[in-house]
């Protein structure tokens, strides 16, 4: 009989609201498959419970995770967060991947503070008495911070029961690519692959770039009409998931996302370019979101400088990288920065602006992103 992934899926595709993919399918089948053994399990723990004295070795075996990774727009978030909505298994949680560390980190600090020893137990303990099942989106390390604790503290998770799904747009030997002392990090990449079933979602095509093509991404003015589009765009790109802030680590710093879901950011202008943020910054953002709202971009002048220099390395490692931008401003892309000191330099900004909105940038760079 059909879990209810499958049949929530189903009925999604009855109603038009997403195509039906024979690659989606088999994910939530096994995600299916996965439910059910979560259930079997919480069920014959409790019944142990209530007969037996519980040792470790009554206690039935935890089922195995899942990490399914795939291109982007390839329905993985999408089919998680109908597993998330659909299990009968609690305490449970979903949540962006780079919020959990952020979290995990803020724990670790406090328990270094109010504890002796290694704090990394008690983290774990306090994590699993809130969710025996975690449910990660964009499962990526870039940072070293992150990549130097995850082996201790998900193998602590682990043996407290807990059980993970997660998605990413790579698989578990390509995190961390590249990282500082990445050979540290490899026994984590073999834990992964040994406690999580890894699946490839090979969809048919990428259904966010479905979702944007045929669109108007720029608009201006930035005023009530361009937020009332802006924001069916991102209900669009969101989906059913939930949205909520998040942060992005980069060397050891957090930078705050207001509004984060299904691999979409969105800031406002002052958000990315009146902070202190650089080129770094703006890298671990495009690595962790694949497309990025920017809202209310203003005139640039020179008083404003600073702003513009931001910005014109904001776009630049957008487009480098094959980011989805979506966007309102002031005026035009030729006409954000006209004159004043480095309104030179940002002919190329409003060149790259014209380009990304192209039917010919989405297409061209679904092909070309880079890998983390």
């Amino acid at each position: 009989m059909p879990g209810r992934v499958w049949q929530y899926y189903q009925q999604r595709v009855a109603a038009g609201q997403i195509e039906n993919d024979s690659a989606q399918a088999r994910i939530a089948e096994r995600l299916d498959e996965l439910a059910t053994l979560l259930e079997e399990h919480r069920s014959e723990r409790g019944s142990r419970r209530s007969i037996f004295r519980v040792t470790k070795r009554s206690t039935p075996p935890t089922p195995r995770g899942l990490y399914i990774w795939g291109a982007v727009g390839g329905g993985k978030t999408m089919l998680m967060d109908l597993f998330h909505l659909t299990v009968g298994f609690s305490p449970r949680r979903r949540v962006h991947f780079h919020q959990f560390m952020a979290e995990a980190h803020e724990r670790i600090a406090r328990g270094r503070a109010t504890t002796d020893g290694d704090p990394i137990p008690y983290v774990a303990a306090e994590i699993a008495g809130e969710a025996q099942l975690l449910c990660f989106d964009e499962f990526h390390v870039t940072d070293i911070a992150d990549a130097m604790i995850l082996g201790r503290l998900f193998k602590a998770l682990f043996e407290r029961g807990v059980v993970v799904v997660a998605t990413s747009n790579v698989p578990p030997d390509r995190l961390y690519w590249n990282g500082l002392n990445r050979q540290l990090f490899l026994p984590f990449v073999a834990m992964l692959e040994e406690r999580l079933e890894v699946l490839h979602v090979d969809a048919e095509k990428d259904y966010r770039l479905d979702k944007l093509q045929g669109r108007q991404l720029y608009f201006h003015p930035a005023d009530a009409t361009a937020k009332a589009a802006i924001d069916a765009i991102w209900a669009g790109l969101a989906g059913a998931g939930e949205s909520g802030t998040a942060e992005v680590a980069c060397n050891g710093r957090m930078i705050k996302v207001p509004a984060a879901a299904a691999g979409v950011a969105r800031f406002s202008f002052a958000d990315l370019c009146a902070q202190p943020l650089a080129g770094p910054d703006y890298l671990a953002i495009a690595r962790t979101f694949p497309t990025i709202i920017v809202e209310d971009i203003p005139l640039l002048t020179p008083d404003r400088r600073n702003e513009a220099r931001r910005f014109i390395t904001l776009i630049d490692t957008l487009y480098d990288r094959g980011t989805f931008l979506v966007a309102s401003a002031a005026a035009e892309p030729d006409k954000l920065y006209l004159d004043g000191d480095g309104a030179d330099l940002f002919v190329r900004t409003a060149s790259r602006l014209m380009e990304m909105r192209s039917e010919a940038y989405l297409t061209e760079r679904v092909a070309a992103r880079m890998d983390p």
